[in-house]
């Protein structure tokens, strides 16, 4: 693993992007940043982060035989990834809030970026970016967003926390493209926040019903088993999850 320390950067992924154009660029290079001035997230999102109480990094990854077809198994990978890193942590409650927050108990401590960069039908490699909560202690006008701390009561060393995650991470990355797909899923549907529940859906218009997440499809959308009993494919900006 090559490790880049950076005192402050507007976004670890961004950094790592234009790198990877610039120069060649070795499989698992990790960016973190100590500070990170414009963290993005989903979508065009912000990611907030507090200087010495949050982690932000950004993982280079290549991938050889991974077909673009598949490319959400690397979301899966790493989200499964976090929330194993977590178990040693006793982190209560984790789960993963599609497509890629993780969440403790029903406050969202974690979140993920990836970008993908495709040759021909295979994923050439990615940017993984993930933002971690760690000691932050107030969230201002953030009602459903806490941190490691906020949910256990210790104070962690970050160091520590980001050895333990990326050791993680790096344990579904690696030989990704030989691990079984459905496997996969379905270890990761296991783990899906308000699955197989009867919640609240809000669409882009602001209209509100009743559905039951199912799951997701193999190309990352999720599926909800609306009223009338029939199952829909929605992508991100498409359906907003009320809780």
């Amino acid at each position: 693993m090559n490790l880049i320390k950076l005192s402050a950067i507007d976004s670890t992924n961004s950094y790592l992007k234009i790198l990877a154009k610039e120069t060649r660029v070795d499989d698992r290079t990790v960016v973190i940043a100590e500070k990170q001035i414009s963290g993005r997230g989903q979508m065009g999102n912000g990611w907030v982060s507090k200087e010495g109480e949050s982690l932000t990094f950004s993982i280079f990854k290549e991938f050889d035989e991974l077909f673009a077809d598949n490319q959400f198994i690397i979301s899966m990978a790493v989200s499964l990834g976090i929330l194993e890193g977590f178990k040693p942590l006793n982190i209560p409650k984790i789960s993963i809030k599609w497509p890629n927050d993780i969440l403790s108990a029903n406050k969202k401590i974690g979140g993920i970026l990836i970008e993908n960069v495709l040759e021909g039908s295979r994923v050439k490699h990615s940017i993984i970016g993930i933002g971690i909560n760690v000691n932050e202690t107030v969230f201002t006008n953030l009602p459903q967003a806490s941190s490691l701390k906020l949910q256990t009561g210790i104070d962690f060393n970050l160091d520590e926390v980001f050895q333990i995650i990326l050791k993680s991470v790096f344990n579904y990355l690696n030989n990704l493209s030989e691990i079984d797909f459905s496997e996969m899923k379905q270890l990761y549907q296991k783990h899906l926040f308000k699955g197989n529940k009867i919640s609240v859906f809000e669409n882009p218009n602001g209209f509100r019903y009743n559905g039951i997440i199912r799951g997701v499809s193999d190309m990352g959308e999720l599926l909800i088993e609306t009223e009338n009993t029939a199952i829909k494919k929605f992508q991100l900006k498409e359906v907003k999850l009320i809780y």
